[in-house]
Order: C-alpha cells, then structure tokens, then sequence
C-alpha cells in the first residue's frame, strides 16, 4: 500500500493501522496477501512518487498495490493537474513492473471551491480510466466528518473508523483481487 499518514496508522498502533486491518479481514476471507505499509505520514502524491522505487524494492515485485494518495495535496490546496501527473506516474510504473494496481480517491475540502473540487475527484477517474485500473472514489467514504470514526484531529480515522473503511473497501478488494 502506497499511501500517506491514512495508510502509515497516523495515531494508531500498527495492529490498529489500515494495512493491518485490512490484512486481517482478508486472512479471514481466506485471503494470505503479505501487505507492506508504504503509508508516510504527510506524503503528497509527488512523495509517494518520488519514493516508488524504494517504496517496491528489488525484483520480485510486489503482485499488487493499492495507491491511496492525494488527502495532503488537496488539504495544502496544491495544483490538481500536478496531482493528477503524479498518480498518472505512480500508476504507469507500477504497471510497468506488472503490479496489479488498485487506485482509491479522496476528496478535496470544500472550502477550496467547487471547481477545485470537481478537478481533484475527476483527476482519479482521469487516470483510472486511463490505466483501466479500478477506482474507489473516496477512501474515506461513510468515516469523513463522522465525530465517532475519527480522532481528534477530525481528520485521521480511530481504530473503529479504520474498520469501517476496511468493511467499506473489502468486497472490491476482493473483486479486484479475484479478477487479477
């Protein structure tokens, strides 16, 4: 998993962290993947960019990945456009080493206006299409402004907003995975 502090576990123990719970509920499924966090606390798309390499290391490469980035380029009201060329690399290298790559959205805040909004969730349609990879629109979808789901920082999920995501992402997970 690729991803910025939502996939590092930001406040979270590491058994509590998205990789983990994500790992054990798809252990249950019967499902044994392995999952490496690649979550940096603070990334932006062009870290998660410029530490790809490291991030997958030596050949074997990983058979899959899930790219979860763009929360801190939407919260710094960064250039959509550069996110987007961000993703769209990130995305065609992981490709180019034969990763089966999954790619999950984020939303922008509101307060930067609906035009940078609409932008920022299309940028994530813009590459999955272009890559025919599978898109889930919004990471934090049903978890995002939910008092109880989150720290509080009002912005990282607690472990029972973790779960939610996990319970969330599962079937397509699983979808993705099957179909790869």
């Amino acid at each position: 998993m690729l991803g910025d502090s939502l996939t590092a576990g930001y406040g979270l123990p590491a058994a509590q962290a998205f990789p983990a719970r994500l790992d054990a509920a798809l252990r249950a499924a019967g499902i044994a993947l392995g999952i490496v966090n690649a979550g940096v606390s603070g990334d932006t798309s062009a870290g998660g960019l410029a530490r790809l390499d490291w991030a997958l290391g030596s050949p074997p490469f990983p058979e899959y990945a899930l790219v979860i980035l763009g929360a801190n380029d939407g919260l710094r009201g960064l250039d959509v456009a550069a996110m987007e060329r961000n993703l769209d690399q990130i995305v065609e290298r992981l490709k180019a080493r034969g990763v089966r790559t999954m790619l999950s959205g984020m939303r922008a805040p509101p307060n930067m206006g609906s035009a940078y909004t609409q932008a920022f969730a299309q940028s994530y349609a813009n590459v999955a299409k272009k890559h025919g990879v599978p898109l889930d629109p919004f990471f934090l979808e049903g978890v995002a402004a939910v008092p109880a789901l989150n720290q509080q920082d009002g912005i990282h999920p607690n472990a029972a907003g973790v779960d939610a995501v996990v319970a969330r992402l599962l079937p397509a997970l699983r979808a993705f995975l099957a179909a790869a």
